[in-house]
């Protein structure tokens, strides 16, 4: 049987149109997806020279300074998506401007600051955001990190913290300086409070998931996709409809 030029070129017209479909879903599911997430590792795992001790200041909602370790090599995005970390970006940002915190099992799952406390829409305010710090192996006091987390790219046997709060500019003064080196950090026993500080307590290890990357532009992508499919079926019932001689 012989396809007349009209069906082979509706036929063609619509192949296209479930490709398009095929490939806009496909971004969809790698944006929408992000980067898979590491399984967590115990905090023993991290030495002088292997891994990154990471570690966020919850002390603002009352909480401890949550440890872990993580993988390497990574970036600081990386690491807070990875072994039960999880973040989220801003609206305008996009997700690499971390804007909430959380863990998994921490407080049932909540992030920080919570979305009655900060929308994540524009960028926070220099005195209520996450700040971050870092430590190469070995060092004993902190950097402050003027780049995004994912322009951070640490060494095996780094320390690298969040805290929430204000600074200035230079990030020299302000209620986000921490308030413990990170030598102390790393090597302090779980569950004490170093100098009348914060309690430092263990993340558990969580195992390795899909992550979730949030702040990103899935929704418009997510969209485009539908209008795509919706066109690809019109294209269908217009093809059948031709075929069957119909109207």
């Amino acid at each position: 049987m012989t396809r007349s030029s009209g069906s082979v070129g509706g036929l063609t017209r619509l192949a296209a149109a479930a490709g398009g479909a095929g490939l806009v879903l496909a971004a969809v599911t790698a944006l929408g997806a992000g980067p898979a997430s590491a399984a967590g590792r115990p905090l023993s795992d991290c030495t002088a020279a292997t891994g990154v001790v990471v570690a966020v200041d919850f002390g603002h909602w009352g909480g401890p300074v949550l440890r872990s370790c993580g993988s390497t090599p990574t970036t600081g995005y990386a690491l807070l998506n990875q072994g039960g970390w999880h973040t989220t970006g801003t609206e305008h940002d996009g997700p690499g401007f971390i804007c909430r915190i959380g863990y998994s099992g921490y407080r049932h799952d909540a992030q920080y600051p919570t979305p009655a406390q900060q929308a994540c829409v524009q960028t926070p305010p220099a005195g209520a955001y996450w700040a971050s710090w870092q430590a190469g192996p070995g060092q004993t006091s902190w950097t402050y990190s003027q780049y995004g987390a994912m322009g951070y790219h640490p060494e095996p046997g780094s320390t690298y913290l969040w805290v929430f709060g204000g600074t200035n500019l230079s990030g020299t003064a302000g209620s986000a300086v921490p308030t413990i080196g990170p030598q102390v950090l790393r090597a302090a026993a779980a569950g004490t409070a170093p100098a009348g500080g914060l309690e430092i307590v263990n993340a558990p290890p969580v195992a390795a998931s899909a992550g979730v990357s949030r702040g990103s532009a899935w929704p418009t992508l997510l969209a485009a996709a539908i209008a795509v499919l919706l066109v690809a079926g019109g294209a269908i019932g217009l093809a059948r409809r031709r075929r069957l001689g119909r109207p």
